[in-house]
């Protein structure tokens, strides 16, 4: 490892959120140590690493990698986890880790109260936060109980995405329609969680959708804070977020201050909000903590060291001087989801070239795309276009879960833990 800064491991390099981590501390002179799950996929080409371990992402093995992994590195180095099941396996076993790593996260009591969807459902309520009507279900009559109550459409999913729920589907959840369609989605996926959640559906549109990152420190004051919104999502109505920008939105940012304050939080925290279009009220859709998400890279590009904060502090080094939000318009983009975001946008005549054109303008963080780093994006490329060969080649089969969920032009809960985001 070279000398100067100490290093930084980010775990779960194979995705967005790694990806863009990694090249913002590289970028920034910091040695990187990536970990992925699969060797090939897109995100272990980039050329952002000094070196990429290959391990599981969670559990014993994640564990145990980086035992080995810490006996080679130099000195001790900042933990930047980029998964919610690295998270919760690194904050469960962390004095194994500590006399190598150092993890800049809360205590576990409060990481599972913000991580568990139950115990924030209950914490969020004591706590006068505005969260859609949630109720949890552990057998089939009191989802028949808890059917009749709610309004729809509503969305069924695990209190937390355990190994069982994931072997699978990689769906957060799904949204029904009305009860019938409640019970036979449960039917289905009962048994791959002991208790499930009922939340009522926040109606509105993608760019309706704000979230909030920062970085807490030790003793709970934010340390950098960036507030955007959603603009395009790919699939359509159902996918993950496919561009972002940047806004102002004052309640957004209080509430999320409000939320991680409150329970003293340390480390990565983010929040993610919808305006109800019927109420005309923002409803928190969750958090996430101790992980860099999706988008969070538009802070960078928008002048706010987000991850350079997390690392700088971590390792015990001078904050970045560029910490405060000014809006200057920046915008995130997963460039060849958002093109055909875009496509099918300007097909049903409600986004034409000029304006994306218009759009794509001024400061923006790219989610795989780099004129310096292009070879993920290639290989992502290259895989975008097996997959579509193969759709267009195999036979009919019998339809899965998520196009059973999606009837009513209802959006599953992708895998990104949100739907649409």
């Amino acid at each position: 490892m070279p000398d100067g800064l100490p290093p930084a491991v980010v775990i779960g390099l194979d995705s967005i959120t790694g990806l863009q981590t990694a090249r913002i501390l590289a970028d920034r002179g910091v040695p990187v140590v990536g970990v992925v799950a699969d060797r090939k996929h897109w995100g272990a080409h980039t050329n952002a690493c000094v070196e990429v371990v290959e391990s599981a992402l969670s559990g014993e093995d994640l564990v145990s990698s980086l035992v080995h992994l810490g006996r080679r590195l130099d000195r001790s180095s900042v933990l930047v986890p980029c998964t919610d099941g690295s998270v919760d396996t690194l904050s469960l076993h962390r004095a194994r880790l500590a006399d190598r790593y150092v993890l800049p996260l809360a205590p576990h009591a409060v990481v599972e109260l913000l991580m568990d969807k139950v115990s924030f459902a209950r914490h969020a309520a004591e706590a006068g936060l505005p969260i859609p009507r949630t109720e949890v279900v552990r057998s089939r009559a009191e989802l028949e109980s808890a059917a009749a109550r709610f309004s729809y459409p509503c969305v069924l999913k695990p209190p937390i995405k355990s190994t069982t729920w994931l072997a699978h589907t990689s769906a957060k959840g799904f949204a029904v329609q009305d009860a019938r369609q409640l019970m036979s989605v449960y039917a289905t996926v009962a048994t791959w969680s002991p208790s499930l959640l009922v939340q009522e559906w926040v109606v509105g549109p993608e760019d309706g959708l704000f979230s909030c990152n920062g970085y807490f420190s030790e003793q709970g004051a934010p340390l950098a804070t960036f507030v955007a919104r959603k603009v395009r999502q790919w699939p359509p109505e159902i996918g993950t977020s496919a561009s972002g920008e940047e806004c102002r939105n004052d309640e957004v940012l209080a509430t999320t201050l409000k939320l991680f304050g409150d329970v003293g939080f340390h480390g990565l925290g983010y929040l993610e909000m919808k305006r109800d279009v019927r109420t005309g009220q923002l409803m928190i859709i969750e958090p996430n903590v101790g992980r860099p998400t999706g988008r969070s890279a538009i802070a960078e590009a928008g002048g706010v060291e987000l991850i350079c904060t997390a690392y700088c502090d971590a390792a015990g080094l001078p904050l970045p001087v560029a910490r405060t939000q000014h809006y200057l318009g920046a915008k995130w983009i997963d460039l060849r989801r958002d093109v055909q975001a875009a496509v099918v946008a300007r097909r049903q005549r409600t986004l034409s070239l000029g304006e994306w054109l218009r759009w794509m303008r001024g400061p923006k963080a790219h989610a795989i795309w780099s004129p310096s780093d292009p070879l993920p994006f290639l290989v992502d490329l290259g895989h975008a276009a097996a997959t579509g060969v193969h759709r267009l080649t195999r036979r009919p089969g019998k339809p899965s879960l998520p196009r059973v969920a999606r009837s009513g032009r209802l959006p599953i809960l992708g895998a990104s833990g949100r739907s649409g985001t």
